[in-house]
């Protein structure tokens, strides 16, 4: 994971579990709030439209949504893979 702070822009990229079709998730952090959600693969639109959905939102707020959201079977999927990130960076664990 890298995880910088730049002119009070907290920017992560972190790469999720090889269970699901992702292979990095890249956001930002400003005073709680997501800002700028993108995916590297995986299912192009459905992933578009979280970042736009969850644009603006608070952490707690994507972490209520998200968490445990289980995608075929695999215990997991990239909406729960970015609800895992931001416990680990917000330290809501």
């Amino acid at each position: 994971m890298v995880d910088t702070v730049e002119n009070g822009v907290r920017h992560i990229t972190a790469v999720p579990s090889p269970l699901v079709c992702s292979q990095l998730i890249d956001f930002d952090l400003v005073e709680g709030k997501i800002h700028n959600l993108r995916y590297v693969r995986g299912c192009n639109g459905n992933l578009q439209a979280l970042g736009a959905l969850l644009e603006g939102q608070s952490v707690d707020f994507a972490l209520e949504r998200l968490s445990g959201i289980n995608c075929a079977g695999r215990g997991t999927s990239c909406s729960d893979q970015f609800a895992r990130i931001l416990r680990q960076v917000s330290g809501k664990a």
